[in-house]
């Protein structure tokens, strides 16, 4: 079988795309798993992986001061224009022999003061921004990141933990990669949604989840990338659930199912857990059982394996 790559996403966050994943994971087989949600990643929370390997991950330059080199004459001060770098005294005016600072959560990386020193006294360092793992769980490999705080290039994360997951796959021989995408229309869904199979993209009946899926839609057209539409706790407003479907009707997309609000998806999620158990095994709380919603995702994990055929 042809490795197929399958994306949940969500025009905005909330809508339970990262739940909808964890019961994938349990109802796929022969699969790896890829949360590309690198700024907020979660899906651990609900597959409780093992850490196997963790890697630096470095995705941009910041400014360092080589002291020795400096004399102070505040070049770097004039040019910066992100106020990343100071003096030690207010007085611009006499700035020779002043010690210069660089604060590393301010910088951008332009380099603007590394080709204006005169000295030569900066020069861009890589910055570590993140890491990303490779995690065992009960269900499958899992390749997840983390990107550090206030940092940046996240689209550069997301292609790396794409490019793990098709590695572990292909030297597998698996059939699927399942993936965790990130909210939103921004750079790392870009990196998330380029080359996949299917654009799974969770909506709820609302007026947020129906604009911002039509937003998605629309990115996903961009890239020619096929898509399909699933509605989340659709019986809050069945109105405005209609809605949706006569505007994925008109436009061609297929709606492969609607999930209905249940209890048993906030019981899952606060044990840590999958929404759905796997057939024929015992479940991990005992008093736990599988309710409306679990048949609801185990009848759209029949029509994805429909689409991706």
């Amino acid at each position: 079988m042809e490795l197929k790559e399958l994306l949940v996403i969500s025009g905005k966050g909330g809508t339970g795309k990262t739940s909808l994943v964890g019961a994938f994971a349990v109802l796929a087989d022969n699969k790896v798993l890829a949360d590309c949600d690198v700024d907020a990643a979660d899906l651990h929370l609900v597959l409780g992986p093992k850490i196997r390997e963790t890697k630096e991950f470095y995705g941009s330059k910041k400014a360092v001061l080589d002291r020795e080199r400096c004399d102070g004459c505040g070049v770097c001060v004039n040019v910066c224009r992100f106020g990343a770098i100071s003096i030690d005294n207010s007085r611009r005016s006499n700035m020779a022999g002043a010690t210069i600072r660089i604060d590393p959560l301010s910088c951008e990386g332009c380099a603007v003061c590394f080709h204006a020193c005169p000295q030569g006294a900066i020069t861009m360092a890589d910055n570590l921004s993140g890491h990303w793992f490779i995690s065992d769980t009960e269900y499958g490999p899992l390749v997840h990141a983390k990107l550090g705080v206030a940092e940046e290039n996240s689209g550069k994360l997301v292609t790396q933990v794409r490019r793990e997951a098709r590695s572990i796959a292909e030297e597998r021989g698996l059939d699927y990669i399942i993936t965790d995408g990130p909210p939103g229309i921004g750079c790392p869904v870009i990196s998330s949604i380029s080359g996949v199979d299917l654009a799974l993209i969770v909506t709820e009946p609302t007026v947020a989840g129906s604009h911002d899926m039509e937003r998605i839609l629309q990115l996903a057209r961009h890239f020619d990338v096929n898509a399909a539409v699933c509605i989340n706790k659709y019986d809050l407003d069945e109105t405005k659930a209609e809605e949706i479907e006569r505007y994925c009707r008109d436009n061609g997309i297929r709606v492969i199912g609607k999930i209905p609000f249940d209890e048993e998806v906030v019981s899952a999620l606060a044990k840590g857990m999958p929404v759905v158990t796997p057939l024929g095994t015992a479940d991990r709380s005992a008093d736990r059982k599988e309710g409306k919603a679990s048949a609801a995702i185990r009848r759209i994990w029949t029509e994805v394996l429909s689409c991706l055929k």
